[in-house]
């Protein structure tokens, strides 16, 4: 997994760069913008575009100014320059490439504080303002030209990271921002791009490779993870050619009431879906019909004899649909150990019983949604100190906290914040999380430990949903959802 790391890390991973490659630090730059650059083009191939481009006077600028000159020399010919002098500081990076631009035909037009701003009358705004050297909201001259800026209502690129938006740390409700179409960021995403406070200030972010030092960057602590499809290809476990249905366990599904037994089939379904030898369903006997005729893979277990056959299981997934039976959890809990998923109505009998958090074995995972995280460990008013919160419990309790997002934050026991990039939001639909329950009790069945069958469960229930997406589906339900699992997981293995 990549390491991310914080804005000051990077700063010293370019110096580190810089000093041992070695590189000065301008021609790093300049290899900064050509990457940019080369992004930018594929995503705005018309050479006839009008671009604006706005510069502050920090090494952001000195970017911008470099991409102004590299796009001319590109053939980009409608291209003008607009420098924020907001303060008498500048970098040496930027006066070099300022001195080089006045070599060019472009226009340069600079802005002190309290001048007015023109009427933007380009296609396209390339942001090179501030980058990630922000610390602090927009106030006074900067808030005024974002504001003018972002009334153009054009598109707009970010280099790096949008103006206002904090590369890292709790990001203000309700703090200004120079909305971005696409940010093109340098070697890494920004760890800000993955949290939900981000979506008012940023679409879509591409990362362009500018070759800083890779073991350098991979050194530094920092507990986000970001995963990738090496990753998992190297934690699955391919089917051996004489294996057969008890290599691959056998998963329990407590879940449903007569009013919500469809949470109970999805979930179920997702166990079969994703490779468990048995599943089996605990569920009121009115559903029975019901699962017969959608899932007949799927064995059934009533509940008075859930004691007595729970010996037979290898993981249990407690909670989708499941209601107010809340003494369930509790009797789940009385018996041996298992790995165990809880989700939903396990989840609120946790809120309303708070000491049974401390009777769940290690290694359970727990999988809630922003509101369920917030009514079991307390309020958050921002993503960031929910995250830190859910650190904090995973280690302490030494359980799997799988924190559901768009980039969903799967956090270990041992501290990790691994973040899950598959997924879109087509698949904001009612019934996927009780498909990803099923799909981690079916990793869990399967033996895998469980840190890495969250994390499998979630890059592939992610994928399932992106290779719907890619079929043409808007709308991805989560009974589609079930089929498409095994082709995400044929599509990594291909």
């Amino acid at each position: 997994m990549k390491n991310l790391i914080t804005a000051a890390q990077f700063r010293q991973a370019d110096q580190h760069t810089i000093e041992t490659e070695p590189i000065a630090s301008i021609d790093l730059m300049e290899r900064a913008s050509r990457a940019f650059v080369e992004t930018f083009t594929l995503l705005y191939p018309d050479n006839n575009t009008p671009i604006l481009i706005c510069c502050g006077t920090g090494n952001n600028g000195g970017d911008g100014l470099a991409i102004a000159r590299l796009l001319q020399q590109g053939g980009y010919d409608s291209i003008a320059v607009w420098i924020a002098r907001f303060s008498e500081n500048e970098t040496a990076d930027f006066a070099t490439n300022l001195a080089r631009l006045y070599h060019s035909p472009i226009p340069v037009t600079e802005f002190l504080p309290t001048d007015e701003f023109p009427p933007v009358r380009h296609a396209v705004l390339i942001d090179a303002l501030l980058g990630s050297g922000l610390n602090k909201p927009l106030e006074g001259d900067w808030l005024r030209l974002v504001r003018h800026l972002s009334s153009a209502g054009i598109p707009v690129v970010a280099v790096d990271t949008p103006t206002g938006l904090p590369a890292d740390g709790s990001i203000p409700p309700s703090s200004a921002v120079l909305a971005a179409t696409d940010a093109i960021t340098f070697q890494r995403p920004k760890l800000s791009f993955f949290f939900p406070e981000s979506e008012p200030a940023l679409n879509r972010f591409h990362v362009a490779d500018i070759g800083l030092d890779e073991s350098f960057i991979e050194q530094f602590p920092s507990e986000f993870k970001l995963v990738e499809e090496r990753d998992i290809t190297r934690l699955y476990r391919p089917r051996g050619r004489f294996s057969h249905k008890g290599t691959f366990g056998h998963a329990l599904l407590i879940a449903g009431r007569p009013q919500t037994m469809g949470a109970a089939l999805l979930c179920a379904g997702a166990s079969v879906y994703s490779g468990a030898g048995l599943t089996t369903a605990c569920i009121p006997k009115d559903g029975l019909t019901a699962l017969n005729a959608r899932h007949p893979e799927v064995m059934y277990c009533p509940r008075e004899e859930l004691a007595s056959r729970w010996k037979t299981f290898d993981a249990v997934g407690i909670g989708p649909g499941l209601g107010t039976e809340s003494d369930m959890l509790e009797r789940c809990l009385s018996n041996a150990p298992k790995p165990m998923v809880l989700d939903a109505d396990a989840l609120t009998a946790i809120s309303e019983q708070p000491k049974l958090l401390d009777q769940l074995p290690e290694d359970t995972v727990l999988t809630p949604h922003m509101k369920e995280f917030d009514r079991l460990f307390g309020s958050h008013t921002n993503w960031w100190d929910r995250v830190r919160t859910a650190r904090e419990r995973a280690i302490a309790h030494r359980i799997v906290i799988v924190l559901k997002n768009r980039y969903t934050f799967i956090v270990t026991p041992d501290g990790r914040v691994c973040i899950n990039p598959t997924g879109n939001a087509a698949m904001a639909t009612g019934g996927t999380g009780d498909v990803l329950t099923g799909m981690i009790t079916a990793f869990l069945a399967q033996g895998y430990p469980a840190g890495h069958a969250a994390l499998l469960a979630c890059y592939f229930h992610g994928a399932a949903g992106d290779h719907l997406t890619s079929q043409g589906w808007a709308i991805s339900p989560a009974s589609q959802l079930l089929t498409a699992i095994p082709l995400a997981v044929s599509a990594m293995q291909s």
